[in-house]
């Protein structure tokens, strides 16, 4: 059984489908053929019950008073019972002595049945069975009761008999045999039919299927992600459901390729800049050493301080491009966890008065309780804080406020043009006024990310009076969970 399980699903699917819907035929085709046979049957047989009773018709005892007295020789008058051609008549005895009627062409093998109603006698009742006679021909018997007054045992005592008479079943079963071998040949070409259909029905749904074959294939071969599936815009299979969702994977995949490839090339140009200034500068102190030319001190301290900013600014690039390296799925890593956002900012703060200790930074902040990753959390905050810094006059003012899950940091700077507001949160991007300030163009896509990946916004918008509103809003609440915040996965 396993080995024919094994074989049948190594086939193809179209073979599979086509051999799945010819079994189901041909199981529908033999039920219904085999209840139209025994139906069939039933109904010619009730012909023959039917015949069987009209050929007894109302029986009198004393009819058979003289068939009775000659028993068991066989007498001269048919009696008008089972009188037909090729037709059977007898009395049975309860002890199972026959006496066959005159019209009769054989006897009818006498059965349990025909003693019992003998012994019992009923004369309402009729009993049908299936018989044969002493040729061995079948016949359809049918035995009703019948009392007689037999003088062969006492003068003037009944006896009780019983009525046999019946019909052959040659003829019945012909027919039946001959139906039988219709209804086999219909049932054979309905199956074959059924087979041939199932096949023309897998091959014609399993299309879509092979084109979406093809496609995959081809991406595999090729690599080529702009390959669609052409899908009617009113269809709703599943295959058209399949359909679309290899055409969005596929524009997925385009677009994510896409950004990689715009990220290695936008990481370069940002590497290239601080990487050709060390390069610079070390190929400036090294020449000295060779040459035996020292460099005036105050250039030389100049140049370290150069090599040592590239670093840091190279470390900070690095540091960024890891982050955006991680999945943009959100709750990544399994590191989230339920985290008192007022303290983060507080963190934040006080970081960013140390960078800005010339700016006044005034905070108002209510307590509020998030689901995040505490230290990316803590780092897009740092990132707003900074942005303010960078770009505040000196002497200027920061306002910072967090109520009700809103983090505003608002600053009076220049502000940000109309026009760069879309590109603000883009990587690498960097307002061409701003392209002289340290920073690598990623401080902004980070905070998007990882405010995204906590389940909240944010935005950027021009001050009324001057300068940048930014707004961080996060689900969460003004009081912890009662249980005990823990990472959960």
């Amino acid at each position: 059984m396993n080995k024919v399980v094994r074989r049948f699903r190594s086939l193809p699917i179209r073979s599979r489908l086509a051999l799945l819907v010819a079994a189901a035929v041909a199981f529908a085709v033999a039920a219904v053929s085999v209840t139209c046979w025994f139906i069939v049957q039933g109904k010619l047989y009730d012909e023959i019950d039917e015949d069987l009773k009209s050929s007894v018709g109302p029986v009198r005892p004393d009819e058979f008073r003289d068939l009775v007295a000659a028993c068991p020789q066989t007498p001269s008058d048919a009696l008008g019972v089972g009188s037909r051609p090729k037709s059977y008549g007898q009395l049975v005895r309860a002890d199972g002595k026959v006496c066959l009627f005159p019209s009769s062409t054989a006897q009818v093998q006498v059965s349990g049945v025909d003693k019992t109603v003998a012994k019992a006698p009923d004369p309402n009742v009729q009993h049908f069975r299936d018989g044969t006679d002493t040729d061995g021909a079948k016949l359809r018997v049918m035995t009703t009761a019948l009392v007689v007054k037999d003088d062969s045992l006492r003068p003037g005592v009944a006896a009780d008999y019983s009525l046999v008479v019946a019909l052959p079943l040659k003829g019945t079963q012909s027919t039946l045999n001959e139906l039988a071998l219709i209804l086999l040949l219909v049932s054979g070409v309905g199956v074959l039919g059924a087979g041939a259909a199932g096949l023309a029905v897998a091959r014609a749904g399993l299309r879509p299927v092979d084109k979406l074959t093809e496609a995959v294939e081809h991406v595999a071969r090729t690599e080529d992600l702009n390959v669609r599936i052409p899908v009617e815009d009113d269809s709703e299979d599943e295959i058209a459901r399949l359909s679309h969702s290899f055409n969005s994977m596929t524009s997925a995949l385009a677009s994510s390729r896409d950004l990689q490839q715009q990220l290695i090339a936008d990481a370069g140009h940002e590497l290239r800049t601080p990487l050709t200034s060390l390069r610079t500068n070390i190929e400036l102190l090294t020449r000295s050493e060779e040459t035996g030319r020292p460099i005036p001190e105050a250039d030389r301290k100049a140049l370290l301080a150069s090599v040592k900013a590239q670093m840091t600014e190279l470390a900070a690039l690095i540091g960024d491009l890891q982050e955006l390296s991680r999945p943009d799925t959100g709750q990544h890593s399994g590191r989230t966890q339920i985290v008192a956002w007022h303290d983060t900012v507080e963190s934040a703060l006080r970081r960013a008065r140390l960078r800005g200790p010339e700016l006044t930074i005034t905070a108002g902040v209510e307590p509020w309780f998030v689901r995040a990753e505490p230290t990316a959390l803590e780092r897009a905050v740092v990132n707003i804080l900074d942005n303010a810094v960078k770009f505040s006059p000196e002497g200027g003012r920061i306002e910072v406020r967090l109520a009700e899950g809103v983090l505003t940091v608002r600053d009076h700077g220049r502000g940000i043009p109309a026009d760069e507001l879309p590109h603000v949160f883009d990587r690498f991007w960097r307002s061409p006024s701003a392209r002289a300030l340290p920073g690598s163009g990623l401080g902004l896509s980070i905070v998007a990310r990882t405010v995204q990946q906590a389940g909240g916004d944010v935005s950027l918008s021009p001050a009324e009076d001057g300068g940048t509103v930014a707004t961080i809003r996060l689900p969460g609440a003004s009081v912890p969970p009662p249980e005990t915040p823990a990472a959960t996965s």
